[in-house]
């Protein structure tokens, strides 16, 4: 059938199909989403305050202050839309392809972001705008406007990767969570400083090359003394040569890590990233493992033995490791400290995506890098400063995402969708999308066939077949 430009059925029939009521049916979803957020929300709030070692004045005056307030915001966010999606039905007189999404939710999340706290509302605007972008990307791809590039997220990371790094190493490039993040991540020896010129560098001492020269001609005297094919003289001379490069190796002069050679730097590096990574990965698994300890205890074994936790692990052991041997490298090669470098490191070090791909990463790590441009922007005076922009950009990226919920749910993060379920209480799935399919999104595609049973007496059309099909 071909799209039609608006559709008269009522809000009950297409919306708030579980109850005929428009009142009533904002209120539901009001104290749903009520209970959702708070139960969000408190515990979020409470291991945030422990883990920044909050007084006790906090606890007592300000954190229950600070939970009602952001549970108020997504409380709001999930009742004033469907508030709104009965007022711009009755406004239009019927449905247009944007005005169950789009158009019901940009008024309700620009007022609901107004209720939460001034310092929350950039993150969440960061996050939103991300979810937004992809679903522009995905809506795109589904209507074949663009096509998808192979491991395109492994190249959006690499270079945002190159950019936040050179960044990082410039003089006042970064500042606040990020700065804190990289320097936890790649270690305080790349921690930016002055470039340090060839006159003031110098390569490891002479006394010590010669050492290390006489330990490798003795090591391959005894492998060609020793009786054996020539494999295992090779892989005796191989190992070592590495034993002795790990114990005494060279250190570059413009190198930071005065405890250890160049190799041993990056080992210990990766080493280090590998166990964080694994360790997190084990920790966001507990709560799922917990509930089955009692039920299933065979499946607590997979708890540290999963492929995710060491996937995890091998994408940030190797960032840092490929980012630190890179830097090293260059310094020797161009006999210098350059942030430049960190340019070449950076990129290079993006390729350990490999290992965890996730688009959701690189786009919440390319938005705030595309955030910290424009505010530098900013201050440079190359861009104008527009005051709340935050708030609207929240609004649309929101009315974004919700118009992929309900017109092409397909094309939605499915986390993102699964916390509109939670939010909504399942509410958001119980709309009359067969109706929608009439404007060729294939809203019900994913909801086998799913039609509501409505009361006929609040129906437009009594005794009619309502789904158009």
């Amino acid at each position: 059938m071909a799209a039609l430009s608006k559709i008269p059925h009522s809000c009950y029939e297409i919306g708030h199909t579980w109850n005929p009521s428009c009142i009533q049916s904002t209120l539901e979803v009001t104290r749903g989403a009520l209970e959702v957020s708070f139960k969000i929300y408190a515990p979020l709030y409470l291991i945030a305050a422990i883990l920044r070692r909050r007084k006790k004045e906090y606890y007592l005056k300000r954190l229950l202050p600070e939970i009602l307030q952001s549970t108020s915001f997504l409380t709001a966010n999930g009742g004033l839309y469907i508030f709104f999606f009965c007022i711009v039905r009755k406004m239009l007189g019927g449905f247009l392809p944007w005005s169950a999404g789009f158009g019901a939710a940009l008024p309700a999340s620009y007022i609901s972001i107004l209720i939460e706290r001034k310092s929350r509302r950039g993150l969440l605007t960061i996050y939103m705008t991300n979810l937004a972008t992809e679903t522009l990307f995905r809506m795109a791809v589904t209507r074949g406007l663009i096509n998808p590039l192979k491991h395109g997220e492994v190249l959006l990371f690499c270079t945002t990767a190159s950019l936040y790094m050179f960044f990082f190493r410039c003089k006042d490039g970064l500042n606040g969570f990020a700065f804190s993040a990289l320097k936890f991540i790649v270690g305080k020896e790349e921690i930016p400083s002055h470039s340090i010129t060839p006159e003031q560098s110098h390569h490891m001492p002479s006394e010590r090359i010669s050492a290390i020269e006489t330990e490798i001609s003795e090591i391959s005297r005894e492998a060609q003394e020793r009786p054996g094919s020539n494999r295992k003289d090779l892989l005796a001379l191989t190992r070592g040569l590495l034993e002795s490069i790990c114990k005494r190796g060279p250190r570059h002069r413009c190198c930071k890590h005065y405890q250890d050679n160049c190799i041993t730097y990056c080992v210990k590096g990766f080493v280090r990233m590998f166990s964080v990574g694994y360790l997190i990965q084990c920790c966001l698994k507990v709560p799922s493992a917990f509930r089955q300890v009692f039920t299933k205890p065979s499946r607590l074994p997979s708890l540290f033995y999963n492929k995710e936790n060491f996937q995890l692990g091998a994408f940030l052991g190797s960032f840092v490791s490929i980012y630190k041997g890179t830097s090293c490298l260059l310094r020797w090669m161009r006999n210098i400290d350059d942030e430049l470098h960190a340019i070449i490191a950076g990129f290079l070090a993006g390729t350990s995506m490999f290992f965890y791909k996730s688009t959701s990463i690189s786009m919440y790590l390319f938005s705030k890098l595309v955030e910290t441009m424009y505010f530098k922007g900013i201050e440079a005076g190359h861009f104008p400063y527009f005051p709340h922009a935050d708030t609207f950009i929240y609004a649309v990226s929101t009315a974004i995402c919700f118009q992929a919920a309900v017109m092409e749910v397909q094309n939605l993060r499915p986390s993102y969708w699964k916390f509109l379920l939670r939010l909504t209480q399942g509410r958001f799935a119980m709309m009359n999308r067969k109706v929608l399919d009439v404007f060729g999104t294939q809203a019900s595609r994913d909801f086998k066939g799913y039609v509501p049973k409505l009361d006929p007496r609040y129906t437009t059309m009594p005794g009619a077949d309502i789904t158009l099909g």
